[in-house]
């Protein structure tokens, strides 16, 4: 079900930057009608660039929060629901839960824990390459 809300929620933002950019290059066209020079032209042009990349940024950001939704949705389905899973000894209690005991966050988590990096410590989706003793 996550992954259809964040499909939505994707193309919702996709629609907002589109509606955005419109608007950018609808203010470019009106700035360029009542300028008088050359440079004037080019600074309507500029604020219509700076204004598309906002946008842009703006949609990525949108994306980045839904994966992060629907990380945190499914770690806390894994680690609330599903029940305790021990890898390696390792007790950290699960972000976001509100639970302590011997639950841990999915492998290849970016979520921040107690402390410490947030970069993955394994490659997404998978083990450590030595997990069970295969290479």
């Amino acid at each position: 079900m996550q992954p259809i809300r964040e499909k939505v929620s994707n193309a919702a933002a996709a629609g907002k930057e589109h509606v955005d950019i419109f608007k950018a290059k609808a203010e470019e066209k009106a700035e360029k009608a009542v300028a008088r020079t050359s440079e004037e032209k080019r600074i309507a042009e500029e604020v219509r660039k700076a204004k598309e990349a906002q946008a842009k940024m703006e949609l990525h950001e949108a994306k980045a929060r839904h994966a992060a939704e629907t990380l945190q949705s499914k770690q806390i389905y894994l680690g609330g629901i599903v029940g305790p899973h021990h890898h390696h000894g390792t007790t950290t209690p699960m972000v976001g839960t509100g639970q302590v005991g011997q639950q841990n966050p999915v492998m290849g988590s970016t979520v921040p824990t107690t402390g410490g990096t947030v970069a993955p410590s394994h490659p997404l989706g998978g083990y450590p390459p030595t997990h069970h003793g295969h290479i």
